[in-house]
């Protein structure tokens, strides 16, 4: 058989043979699950890897703020510049795909209802229960005003933020947010900062040379009598002669001296007497009037101090605060109140109305607190009193009334008065002692403070009812203060000398003992000055159709150990015009109500309300 028919055969014989059989099938499968588990785990080590390297990059932690943390409540950040070339993951890639989404989503929202939308906020990269902390903080820079005062109120009143919530906000808030937070009612201080550390004082100088430098630098020419009066007398009084300066260059010059942190550091050394921290939150309440020193004033850390003296359960010092901020609150506050103009209530801002004003006008020797106190109460007559103490307020209108009448603004006015020139703290005081001065002064000042613009109603003590005449009869004759005569709705007078007072008599006809002063002297019962003055304010007040409530004193008044005398006699006292009421007290508890329960009050606080009927019930 030829060879190649024998290959013929074998080769069908071979083909012909197992034609089902496969060649190691089973390592073919393995070969290809192992290529297949190899390349997940691979790329599984491989992006978890990168994913480990891009966290890495992303967030960086400063150890040395954890132990810095333990002294010092403040927010280390390390900041960290995103390029958009920089790979940071795909988890990062998927929340910056959610934010685009979430950016377009605002804004074709602010296009439909026509809003503007902030792209910060867009960007935010902050955890759910912060993003709200975040969208308010933000809200107090709004271009709209009520947005702003809105969210100040709600970011005051957050109760459930921790501490270095309260700090984070402290660092990031700007100067018209830490001033609406200072004046928000029952804020947590934390929300401030503190003030930052004092600068030494000079190698063998004390902090009362260091006040008296900033007094001698002082410019001197051009300015007040009495404020040079003032400053020569400094090594006596120093706090009191910057109390008094009121030219704007001193201001400056004050701010630029570092007097602001020279007066932060007596305030705090002098924390034992309460006079001297007055007289210094009364000088940084003037410096507040001039809005281009608010910045050096918060920068230098008063806002903490005067925010936590306005929680003070000292009445008086907390109503210095009140003025200071109000002066530094350009944002919810359009009046200035100026020196000697306190603003009892509101003190914080509030989103209740206010609807009319009552103002508080004090006497001879009086002051825009001491003379509205409850009556002294007498702990060896009265058992009771010790328990009574406890409710005792250093002013009514601003425990009492403040309480039953909230939607009223209520002001107390302070002004200096003597008895005597024997100590006349100013020899050019002598001719702004009378009463035409004294109005215009005041008048100027509550214009200033708005008074006038609203519904008024007036309580006057003494020698004040007759100051409240002269200004309103001043307020009839200018064009610009005619306001405040036409809103004036009702007076109060507590034993004002309408024709003259005994005292007076009794002191100018022992002048060359006594040297009554100038007010004295216009007192003297008779004076063809006062009985001008009440005939053409009887003139004004029948026309106007005022409302007109007189008190009068019917117990002598203690002077000194020896003499007893009525200060104010019923005849005096009755103007002529209105309700006349006698209360058996003296005259210098004629205005001090023993409670919230008695007469007195009771019958005040009604009198105001009905001379305020119109614009309280709507």
């Amino acid at each position: 058989m030829p060879f190649e028919n024998v290959y013929m055969i074998c080769s069908r014989g071979m083909s012909n043979v197992g034609p089902n059989i496969k060649v190691f099938p089973q390592w073919k499968n393995i070969w290809k699950i192992a290529k297949i588990t190899g390349a997940v785990l691979l790329g599984g080590c491989l992006f978890f890897t990168y994913e480990v390297i891009s966290l890495s990059r992303a967030v960086t932690l400063n150890t040395q703020a954890v132990e810095q943390e333990k002294h010092k409540s403040y927010i280390y950040l390390d900041s960290i510049h995103f390029k958009d070339q920089d790979t940071l993951g795909v988890t990062y890639r998927i929340r910056k795909d959610l934010h685009r989404a979430a950016k377009r989503f605002v804004e074709t929202s602010a296009r439909i209802l026509r809003r503007p939308f902030d792209r910060y906020l867009i960007t935010l990269d902050a955890d759910p229960h912060e993003f709200v902390l975040w969208l308010l903080l933000n809200k107090t820079q709004a271009a709209d005003r009520a947005t702003r005062l809105q969210a100040v109120q709600d970011l005051a009143e957050s109760s459930q933020l921790q501490d270095y919530q309260y700090r984070t906000v402290a660092q990031a808030c700007d100067q018209r947010t830490a001033v609406g937070f200072a004046r928000t009612q029952g804020v947590d201080l934390r929300f401030f900062l503190p003030p930052p550390s004092l600068p030494e004082g000079h190698d063998n100088c004390s902090t009362e040379d260091q006040l008296r430098e900033l007094l001698a630098s002082l410019p001197q020419s051009d300015v007040d009598e009495c404020v040079k009066y003032f400053t020569y007398l400094a090594l006596r009084e120093s706090s009191e002669s910057i109390a008094a300066q009121r030219d704007s260059r001193h201001c400056d010059t004050i701010v630029a001296k570092r007097g602001l942190q020279l007066l932060q550091k007596i305030y705090q050394l002098r924390q034992d007497s309460l006079k001297i921290q007055r007289t210094i939150v009364r000088i940084i309440g003037n410096l507040a009037q001039c809005d281009s020193l608010h910045n050096a004033i918060v920068q230098s850390g008063w806002i903490s101090l005067l925010a936590e003296l306005l929680k003070s359960p000292h009445i008086i010092q907390a109503s210095h605060a009140a003025r200071a901020l109000a002066n530094l609150d350009r944002d919810a506050v359009q009046e200035k109140y100026q020196d000697g103009i306190y603003i009892l209530h509101p003190q914080f801002r509030s989103s209740q109305k206010i609807k009319a004003d009552v103002l508080f006008i004090h006497g001879l020797l009086g002051a825009a607190f001491k003379t509205w106190r409850q009556q002294d109460l007498d702990v060896v007559q009265n058992g009771k009193a010790a328990g009574e103490k406890e409710d005792y307020t250093d002013c009514w209108p601003k425990t009492w009334l403040a309480a039953d009448c909230p939607n009223l603004r209520v002001l107390s006015v302070e002004y200096d008065t003597h008895l005597s020139d024997w100590r006349a703290k100013c020899p050019a005081e002598n001719q702004r002692k009378s009463l035409a001065y004294r109005s215009q002064e005041l008048l100027k000042k509550l214009k200033a403070a708005g008074v006038g613009d609203k519904p008024l109603v007036w309580v006057a003590h003494s020698m004040g009812g007759l100051l409240v005449k002269k200004m309103l009869l001043d307020a009839a004759k200018d064009p610009e203060l005619q306001t405040l005569l036409n809103n004036t709705r009702g007076i109060i007078f507590y034993s004002v000398p309408h024709h003259g007072s005994f005292m007076a008599e009794y002191s100018v006809n022992v002048k060359y003992i006594l040297f009554p002063s100038v007010e004295v002297k216009e007192l003297i019962k008779g004076s063809p000055s006062l009985h001008e003055l009440n005939e053409n304010f009887l003139t004004v007040a029948k026309e106007k159709d005022l409302k007109i409530l007189s008190f009068a004193e019917t117990l002598p008044t203690n002077i000194g150990t020896m003499i007893k005398m009525n200060i104010v006699p019923v005849q005096s006292a009755d103007l002529g015009y209105g309700d006349l009421i006698q209360v058996d007290v003296d005259h210098l508890n004629i205005c001090k109500p023993q409670n919230k329960d008695s007469f007195l009050y009771k019958r005040s606080l009604q009198f105001i309300r009905d001379a305020l009927a119109s614009e309280l019930s709507h």
